[in-house]
């Protein structure tokens, strides 16, 4: 026997679930407002690990140098911050991405200076992984280069330990190539470095 169709029912059912769609979006809204209480800084490199060293520089001065302004900044503007690395010592990337992981609510940048055989290669780029990232890694990006008056490289998705294993929006910033002799001078300055944490820190609140 054919049933008949019961409005009531289908009324009572579409108020339940809008209720819960409704719900979700609220929800959803809500914990992407927190999300940014917390920047886990990571300054790349460190201790045994030198990462790139060019002219005498070695990028794991830099990068801490880099973080150290970055949360300098941060807390002037109401934000928590961590830091990975407060010396010059040896992290790992899985220790790294467990420290990020203690801290809800919260955003991980990672602090890299760049080199390549070539020379020439200058610029500054932004890398992520999951699409939590990307609207963060769009937001540096869109800031670093004309700030700094050098190449614009892009935002670009690459899998990266500490990009891979956090659980919150991260990105990775490769500040200026070390191997490019007049982008050296300028990554080394303090002038330079402070630019490059302004237009992090400007990216971050942004978003938040």
């Amino acid at each position: 026997m054919r049933k008949c169709f019961d409005a009531n029912r289908f009324s009572s059912l579409s108020r339940w679930m809008f209720g819960w769609i409704l719900a979700l979006l609220v929800w959803g809204t809500t914990a992407d407002a927190a999300r940014y209480t917390t920047v886990i800084i990571d300054a790349g490199h460190g201790g045994k690990d030198k990462g790139a060293y060019w002219g005498g520089i070695r990028e794991s001065h830099l990068t801490l140098a880099t973080a150290q302004r970055l949360e300098r900044l941060l807390k002037k503007k109401g934000m928590k911050t961590v830091m990975t690395r407060r010396s010059d010592v040896f992290v790992s990337l899985a220790s790294r991405a467990a420290i990020a992981n203690r801290y809800r609510n919260s955003v991980f940048v990672s602090i890299h200076y760049n080199a390549h055989r070539n020379t020439r290669f200058r610029g500054v780029e932004t890398y992520c992984w999951g699409a939590t990232g990307m609207k963060l890694a769009g937001a540096i990006q869109r800031r670093l280069p004309s700030r700094l008056g050098t190449r614009n490289r892009g935002v670009k998705r690459r899998q990266l330990t500490v990009l891979m294993k956090t659980k919150m929006p991260a990105v990775l910033v490769e500040c200026g190539f070390l191997s490019n002799p007049t982008e050296r001078g300028r990554c080394r300055g303090a002038s330079y470095q402070q630019t490059v944490a302004q237009a992090i820190c400007d990216g971050i609140m942004v978003v938040r």
